[in-house]
């Protein structure tokens, strides 16, 4: 039979036009695994056996597994429901015009910058929860990317315009914030504390379906998926769909302990894989944003490998486990800490890795100029060297999304010129784009353009592109340096 390929599918907004399918639930049918197992118990009595024999029976000589019941969902769903929100947001996306006329086409501007595009309204629809009382909410960045208003609906029905205190990409945290009091709030738990077989309840608003509780258990921890290295998911089998990203995954006692946010799919449906964001991952992101309106995020320099058997037997580890650093980027952390391609990092600040997705997911709770102790495995022996980390990068004006009238952000991810692309490029100021979203990424800004100045002023520093964007007005001007070209590109960010 052939293999079909697995698709990750972000939990993106979605409603369903038509179409119900109706399907049988436990609760349907009053079913308890407790009271199951009771009854089983009961059953062999009267019949003559003890709860002993029946284990015996059932598996062996192996010894019994105390049943456990299952937790009280009602009681959750009652208790926390009203701090679950549902998340609406609208923009517009871009859609490259084709067919243009010769005129147009052999004009430089469009050849480098594209055509002119047209404006397609975009809306969509996820969850979120309630962590403080005066309107501080939870949800996943991919949620309110690239969106020009974000509404959220509490559970009694009352509406509010949010405000996008700021979003992370690189771990799918994003915190809003409406201007409300004595709001329901979740409680928060410690995803420490789980392990696999643990029962979770997640709630939210599935295809638009509000307030929708589903109920699984925890399938694996600290899973790290391609390109989410900085998070250590939790993977359950809760039945989550579009529109459930953001919402909360709880524990058997009602503390919300994950973020919902992804699910792996071949046909962009729950299929019994789904994974949350642990909350103290998302608690670590919240915290710098409000603080800071930015999140950064530490930097090691190596890029690593699984450690299969094979490697094991030719580095001569006594079993598959560690982090095989395949390449150190110059002048980072890790290079001037003296680790080397071919090092196996086996400790990172005393904590063993087991896989090589361990790793990133540790950085995740450091900050830039955290000191990093590393053991790595080198030619048979183990060695103990120490890293100062470095800031990843600083992500300028990430809150992409505000409260309706307020200004829209740029979006760029930057970084300052270094001596070299500034020699080359004869320049004397400017910040580097390395990643684009929202109002830069419409305008036809790209990954490698140089930002010269806003507004004809010159920007010489990543503080200095921030400051300016947010005493801007809702059009601004950026003068952009491609190659060996410049050219004005005209910004809506309001």
């Amino acid at each position: 039979m052939k293999g079909t390929k697995m698709k990750r599918k972000y939990l993106t907004a979605a409603l369903v036009a038509s179409g119900v399918i109706a399907a049988g639930t436990a609760g349907a049918v009053n079913w308890n695994p407790g009271s199951w197992f009771k009854t089983q118990a009961v059953a062999s009595q009267a019949a003559g056996g003890t709860n002993a024999e029946m284990t015996t029976a059932a598996a062996g000589t192996a010894p019994a597994v105390a049943p456990v019941a299952a937790p009280n969902y009602r009681a959750i769903v009652q208790r926390f429901g009203p701090a679950v929100v549902g998340i609406n947001t609208s923009g517009t996306s871009r859609t490259a015009a084709r067919n243009l006329p010769p005129e147009l086409g052999d004009n430089p501007f469009f050849r480098r910058f594209g055509a002119p595009d047209a404006d397609v309204p975009v809306r969509g629809q996820g969850s979120g929860f309630i962590v403080s009382s005066d309107g501080l909410i939870l949800t996943n960045a991919h949620v309110v990317a690239d969106v020009d208003e974000v509404t959220v609906k509490l559970s009694d029905r009352r509406e509010f315009k949010a405000k996008v205190l700021g979003s992370d990409k690189e771990t799918d945290v994003a915190v809003l914030r409406i201007d409300a009091k004595n709001l329901p709030v979740v409680t928060l738990g410690d995803p420490g504390k789980l392990a696999v077989g643990d029962y979770v309840l997640a709630i939210g608003s599935p295809f638009g379906f509000e307030q929708s509780a589903t109920a699984g258990i925890v399938s694996a921890k600290a899973r790290s998926l391609p390109g989410d290295g900085h998070v250590p998911f939790i993977q359950t089998d809760v039945a989550v769909n579009p529109g459930n990203s953001g919402g909360p995954l709880f524990d058997g006692t009602g503390n919300v302990i994950g973020i919902n946010s992804q699910i792996y799919s071949q046909t962009g449906g729950y299929e019994g894989v789904s994974f949350a964001i642990p909350i103290d991952v998302a608690l670590h992101v919240k915290d710098q944003i409000v603080a800071t309106g930015k999140v950064s995020h530490p930097r090691l320099g190596v890029t690593v490998q699984e450690v299969n058997q094979g490697l094991a037997d030719s580095f001569k580890l006594g079993q598959p486990a560690g982090a095989l650093v395949s390449s150190v980027q110059p002048g980072s952390a890790a290079a001037k800490a003296g680790v080397e391609p071919g090092d196996v990092i086996l400790q990172f600040n005393g904590r063993p890795i087991d896989r090589s997705g361990d790793l990133p997911a540790m950085l995740s709770f450091a900050k830039p100029g955290d000191k990093a102790n590393l053991q790595v495995w080198r030619g048979g022996k183990k060695i103990d060297l120490a890293a100062t980390l470095t800031a990843a990068k600083e992500v300028v004006a990430s809150n992409d999304a505000g409260n309706g009238a307020s200004q829209g952000k740029l979006g760029v991810a930057v970084r300052p010129l270094t001596p070299e692309e500034a020699r080359a490029g004869h320049l004397r100021g400017g910040v580097v784009v390395e990643q684009i979203a929202g109002a830069a990424e419409r305008a036809g800004i790209e990954q490698g353009d140089i930002i010269l100045s806003v507004n004809g002023v010159q920007v010489d520093s990543v503080d200095k592109l921030r400051s300016m964007i947010d005493k801007a007005g809702k059009q601004v001007a950026l003068l952009i340096q491609r190659g060996e070209d410049k050219i004005f590109v005209p910004v809506r960010v309001g």
